[in-house]
């Protein structure tokens, strides 16, 4: 096998080495309120422009602030979006431009929620919210001009594990729900794969990172709840259709693979697609890793076939 650093392309690699010479400080020795800032501020940086689209509006969804991206006025199916971030940064602001991609790409509303976030508000919060926003649009997509009959939810690293989880909940409240789209999902209850180790320094999404996210979330004692590692739920059929997108050189490579494992292994339709040679967060690099361009296209293609009939 590779060493690790050889597995990357070189654009990945050559883009880790700029970072690196940017000598920002790590999250882990940051406040949450000085990484979320750090976070926002770079967010963006490497992601496609913001495209126009027909609709943009900001919204209350379930009681939490919200945004509504459409590419047009028609009665279009929707996707629930859970952003990124280790349950403790990101917002709305820092995955604006990837939801106005899934929605411009694949013709359906994307609907982003800002969810509350740790350690202000720590594990099952976000669980909850996200379920509550859920649940919400079946009920209300009509008052928003959206068919709550067709609907889906996405969400990419801890906002993977979120809709991860959020398929669950719609799975036994019977709420038809066409797509759980997976983007680096986090599914497991802790960092023990040959992925973590193989990746933990140097590949963005650090080891040190990854105990701080998960410190300021929840206790130790609740890391075997399905709800943050859904992996360890004990029963995954009836779940709806995965889409899952990975990348090769990420800590939670991994334990992604085992979920699309398990989810087949229950009869749960899977389209798994892993990307070589990138890294956590790809996808939001679309400024210079032709990967971030492809899975769009990916995830489009998923949302459009599931939630359009």
């Amino acid at each position: 096998m590779k060493p690790p650093s050889q597995m990357l392309t070189p654009r990945m690699a050559g883009l880790l080495e700029r970072i690196h010479r940017a000598n920002r400080t790590p999250f882990h020795r940051l406040t949450p309120r000085e990484a979320r800032i750090a976070y926002r501020m770079g967010a963006e940086i490497l992601d496609l422009p913001r495209a126009p689209l027909a609709r943009v509006t900001d919204l209350e969804v379930a009681g939490r602030p919200a945004r509504l991206y459409a590419p047009s006025d028609a009665v279009l199916p929707v996707l629930l979006y859970l952003h990124g971030g280790g349950f403790t940064i990101g917002d709305l602001e820092t995955h604006d431009s990837l939801c106005r991609q899934l929605s411009l790409r694949s013709g359906a509303a994307v609907v982003a929620l800002d969810y509350r976030l740790a350690p202000e508000h720590r594990f099952p919060a976000a669980v909850d919210d996200a379920w509550a926003a859920l649940a919400w649009l079946h009920e209300h997509a009509a008052a928003l001009g959206l068919d709550g009959a067709r609907l889906g939810v996405a969400g990419d690293s801890a906002g993977g594990t979120l809709a991860a989880g959020t398929a669950f909940f719609a799975r036994d409240h019977g709420l038809p729900l066409a797509l759980q789209l997976l983007i680096t999902p986090g599914t497991a209850s802790r960092p023990a794969t040959v992925s973590h180790k193989l990746f933990a320094h140097g590949f963005l999404l650090d080891a040190d990172s990854i105990a701080w996210f998960f410190d300021h979330y929840l206790d130790a004692g609740q890391r075997h709840d399905w709800r943050f590692a859904p992996l360890e739920a004990p029963e995954h059929a009836g779940l709806a259709p995965a889409c899952i997108v990975l990348a090769e050189c990420d800590p939670l490579v991994d334990e992604g693979i085992a979920y699309a494992d398990t989810l087949r292994a229950a009869g749960v339709p899977v389209q798994l697609e892993l990307y070589r040679g990138v890294t956590h967060d790809f996808i939001k690099m679309g400024r210079h890793i032709p990967e971030a361009l492809t899975a769009l296209d990916a995830c489009a293609q998923a949302i459009r076939e599931t939630l359009t009939p």
